[in-house]
């Protein structure tokens, strides 16, 4: 049986995560927030102190990646996600822990490491998978490619007031900052850079509203998983 896929690439900040969740929601799909997994892998990296020695402990660093303990607990207040039996859902959306994911992701070893972990999400009735490189390297099959975008400056204002609603004090020159170096960063890695698929559906959300988003996606997605 074929499993179908959407996936949703895009740049941090462009809203791909509240997206991915409403798409799987409305087409009652698997969801896979492969930058969850990154940011797991960074924050279990820093515990072990190995962040900044990961060129000199690539092994050391590559073991910990393929034994990562994770776990995505669905709730009526959303998904909890435990590393190593602790509840780290807040911790992994701070700015910080997006940084550490950033360099991990930078890795080809670390990233071929999580690559089996990415496909064994794609389960029946399907799956929506959010995330860089979704449709250029991890499932290039998928029935339906959507890149999602938006300019920094906006992007930095809807993190800034995410950020703020979790009842942290951010400055949003910083968060800009941060959104544009981690752009250069994920642009510019040798493996697997960020950027649309050839046959990529493109939305720029810069002046769209999440319903607006929303709708634009689904009339792609249902043309695309009717073909």
């Amino acid at each position: 049986m074929t499993v179908q896929i959407i996936t949703i690439d895009g740049p941090s900040g462009s809203g791909k995560g509240t997206l991915a969740a409403k798409l799987a929601a409305h087409y009652q799909f698997h969801l896979l927030d492969s930058g969850a997994l990154y940011r797991l892998l960074g924050l279990s990296l820093h515990h072990h102190d190995l962040l900044d020695l990961m060129d000199i402990k690539l092994p050391e660093c590559v073991q910990i990646a393929t034994n990562l303990d994770i776990q995505f607990v669905s709730s009526e207040t959303g998904v909890q996600v435990y590393l190593d039996g602790e509840d780290v859902s807040q911790t992994i959306r701070t700015e910080r822990v997006g940084e550490f994911a950033s360099k991990v992701a930078a890795i080809p070893e670390l990233r071929m490491a999580m690559v089996s972990r990415q496909h064994a999400f794609a389960q029946a009735p399907g799956l929506v998978a959010d995330g860089r490189d979704m449709a250029t390297s991890i499932f290039p099959q998928a029935q339906a490619k959507i890149y999602l975008t938006a300019s920094a400056e906006s992007r930095a204002q809807r993190r800034v007031k995410q950020l703020q609603g979790m009842g942290l004090d951010v400055k949003i020159n910083d968060i800009l900052a941060n959104i544009i170096a981690r752009d250069k960063r994920d642009m510019e890695r040798t493996v697997a850079p960020l950027k649309p698929a050839d046959d990529a559906y493109i939305i720029d959300s810069s002046n769209l509203n999440i319903d607006e988003v929303f709708q634009l996606m689904t009339t792609y997605v249902d043309q695309q998983l009717a073909n």
